[in-house]
């Protein structure tokens, strides 16, 4: 690739880059204002624990999942 072109991109990429950053930074002012700021991974610890309580009651309901049938061999 030529020097001028990686510049060129390099500059592009570098510019889109901090306008999301600014983006984002006014978003997460506008939704806390006025509240508690949540942590970054808050809503991802909150889903992954649903998931597990999720799975936990799929497990010990009975009934939903049939346990599987025992094959015996035939004698030849």
């Amino acid at each position: 690739m030529h020097a001028d072109t990686h510049l060129y991109l390099d500059r592009f990429r570098a510019t889109e880059l901090r306008a999301s950053a600014s983006a984002d930074r006014l978003a997460r002012e506008c939704t806390t204002r006025g509240t508690v700021a949540r942590r970054p991974g808050a809503v991802r610890h909150r889903v992954g624990w649903t998931l597990v309580e999720v799975g936990l009651r799929l497990v010990q309901s009975p009934g939903l999942v049939q346990p599987p049938r025992r094959v015996t061999p035939r004698a030849a």
